[in-house]
């Protein structure tokens, strides 16, 4: 299946084509990056798969399950949906236990809006970043987007 979408992507003159994962499980980069071999065999494409903070990671940048990071993320991009209320006040189970399946800093002192903005700035410049050095990478013939042109027919593909 994501052959058969890669491939899609593909005809349509896309020269990079990146599977962002945002879940950390490595089974889904190994499928992303299985499903990309015979897309890019030919070199008119190039591809990776990878999770959002692969690139990013750092002080200001990471992933964890439930905790500072993914619940930073949710309180920038969906507030609405974010009520810490309900982990109370008393400690947390360790390591994903049950009842809270919190993996990672307590997102009661660690967690905000902002933290999920920068993590979120972060990544998306350094997936960007890697796009640009991917494209570069292919030869100058085959970097185009091989479209006669921005243009109704072709705005979809963008």
């Amino acid at each position: 299946m994501l052959t058969a979408l890669f491939n899609r992507i593909k005809a349509m003159g896309t020269r990079v084509i990146m599977g962002v994962s945002g879940h950390i499980v490595m089974q889904q980069i190994t499928w992303i990056n299985r499903a990309l071999e015979p897309v890019v065999a030919d070199s008119t494409v190039t591809g990776i798969g990878l999770w959002e903070m692969t690139l990013s990671r750092c002080d200001e940048s990471s992933s964890d399950h439930a905790a500072k990071w993914e619940t930073s993320n949710m309180m920038f991009f969906y507030p609405e949906l974010v009520d810490m209320a309900e982990l109370g006040e008393g400690p947390l189970a360790p390591n994903m236990q049950p009842p809270d399946g919190i993996g990672g800093l307590d997102p009661r002192e660690h967690a905000s809006a902002e933290v999920g903005r920068r993590n979120d700035e972060l990544a998306a410049g350094a997936i960007g970043r890697k796009a640009i050095e991917l494209l570069e990478s292919l030869p100058k013939e085959k970097q185009t987007l091989n479209l006669p042109g921005i243009c109704p027919p072709h705005w979809w593909s963008i």
